[in-house]
């Protein structure tokens, strides 16, 4: 099903694909250009990327999920235009808005340092984390449904279910395996997050988004 489009709304969704581009990328080279200022205290390989709010500098972390929040949320109202009508229609990008929320509260309930400067979560922060993860690898899979069969985004529903299935397991290993203290890879709770982040859903995640940019340049 082509969706049908006028010239403006084809810039708006120029627009729109371009922050789901964005997001991700700015993302990621902002925690990764933190890590490296912070390379004297902070061990990314054991430490997830929300540590980064604890301390001083937390604020620009902070600064960077809110930036990702919005350009997630411009990106979830681009695919809701572009699915409207299909299979799981609405569920996409109700999931990808609902991984934005996540990203909003991981920045309004930060990690904080204690006295012997551990990041701990005080409260809620918990939950941003759980929001943004699950809800961001079901999106995958829901836009995987919406968009097969459609010519116009060749393999890309494909990639995204696998992308979707590796993100949800990545999830489990993560809260049962990574992220509680005394976990069997609670040492590598850092490098788990990123591959998960960097190597699975980000990438999907900007390929959608370009693809998206794609079909408003050629008008859908």
């Amino acid at each position: 099903m082509a969706p049908t489009s006028t010239a403006l709304s084809n810039g708006s969704l120029r627009w729109l694909a371009r922050a789901g581009m964005t997001g991700p990328i700015l993302f990621t080279a902002t925690f990764v250009a933190q890590q490296w200022l912070r390379r004297d205290t902070y061990d990314w390989v054991a430490e997830p990327v929300s540590n980064l709010e604890a301390g001083p500098q937390g604020w620009v972390q902070q600064a960077n999920f809110v930036v990702f929040g919005l350009l997630m949320a411009a990106f979830a109202v681009g695919m809701a235009r572009e699915v409207s009508g299909r299979r799981l229609g609405r569920s996409g990008p109700a999931l990808l808005g609902l991984s934005s929320a996540g990203l909003f509260l991981a920045a309004v309930f930060p990690l904080e340092q204690d006295a012997q400067g551990v990041a701990y979560d005080p409260g809620l922060h918990f939950v941003a984390g759980v929001t943004f993860f699950l809800s961001s690898g079901l999106a995958l899979l829901a836009l995987s449904r919406s968009l097969a069969g459609d010519a116009r985004w060749g393999r890309l529903p494909a990639y995204a279910l696998v992308a979707g299935l590796l993100a949800f397991a990545g999830f489990v290993v993560m809260g049962r395996l990574a992220i509680p203290d005394g976990a069997a890879l609670h040492p590598y709770a850092g490098l788990a997050q990123r591959v998960v982040i960097v190597g699975v859903t980000f990438p999907c995640l900007v390929l959608l988004a370009a693809r998206l940019h794609r079909l408003a340049d050629a008008g859908g």
